[in-house]
């Protein structure tokens, strides 16, 4: 327990290094590379249990990991653009505002934290259910093994693990993004929607917007946390399987890393 609290406390230590002297965030980088270097031990693994009748079901997932990434960045980067105009203002000569923007809505606001949280409730009753099966008191072990049977069940644990990821995700956003006080703070700075009224108005629209949009994420979430059971599911080949949370990590880190690459690039030739 002290070597496992010393070398996370390490990792973190080198994690703000890496942030302070290098490119990008530096936990978000290890985490990124703990799961890219996993990859060769699965593709090793694969291999070792191919067999050439399932070449179909193999090309299959190789193209299903493409389209399943390409929709991941799809995703992590689309957002709903709301038309935002700060309203003129005159002072002395000078003109000031009269300037379209707009306010970027993206549909995965959670991020991957709805996956974790789902996660972590679903551990943590079966973690008890298993602990209280062992109990000497006939009702309360009958009731805990049936929660352990009933969450080894596959589909089972997949469409409650499906569910909480929508719910933790509308709960997150909700968290996360505050309509009412986007609202105010365009208020202040002479910005309105065009179209809406300033104020409670504008409040109630961003947040009908945001729901509308989080229910695309939320689905998508959803979709890539339960990935991994459909996918075994269906090929029922253990060693293939696309880890939801893993690839939102991955794809997030890259797209991060580019960004900020990009912008050390331009710094540098100005």
């Amino acid at each position: 327990m002290v070597v496992i609290a010393a070398g996370s406390i390490l990792l973190m230590w080198i994690g703000e290094l890496i942030t302070e002297f290098g490119v990008g965030n530096g936990v978000s980088l290890i985490i990124f590379a703990g799961i890219v270097s996993a990859i060769p031990a699965q593709i090793a693994q694969a291999l070792f249990a191919f067999d050439i009748s399932q070449l179909p079901t193999y090309i299959g997932f190789i193209a299903a990991a493409l389209v399943i990434m390409a929709g991941v960045v799809f995703i992590t980067e689309s957002e709903r653009p709301i038309p935002v105009t700060y309203a003129r203002r005159v002072r002395g000569n000078k003109v000031l505002g009269g300037i379209s923007t707009y306010l970027p809505l993206r549909v995965n606001q959670a991020g991957v934290m709805p996956i974790i949280f789902a996660l972590s409730f679903l551990l943590f009753p079966q973690m008890i259910a298993t602990f209280l099966a062992q109990s000497t008191i006939p009702w309360l072990s009958s009731g805990a093994t049936a929660v352990v049977n009933g969450l080894s069940n596959q589909w089972v644990y997949g469409s409650l693990y499906f569910l909480l990821v929508v719910i933790f995700t509308y709960f997150y956003t909700a968290i996360t993004f505050e309509p009412h006080q986007i609202a105010k703070n365009l208020q202040k700075n002479g910005a309105f929607i065009p179209g809406v009224r300033p104020g409670g108005t504008t409040s109630e629209y961003l947040g009908n917007i945001i729901t509308r949009i989080t229910l695309v994420g939320a689905l998508f979430l959803g979709f890539l946390a339960v990935l991994p059971i459909v996918l075994q599911g269906i090929t029922g080949i253990t060693a293939l399987t696309i880890g939801g949370t893993a690839l939102l990590i991955v794809v997030s880190v890259v797209l991060d890393l580019v960004k900020k690459v990009d912008a050390q690039t331009s710094i540098r030739e100005y």
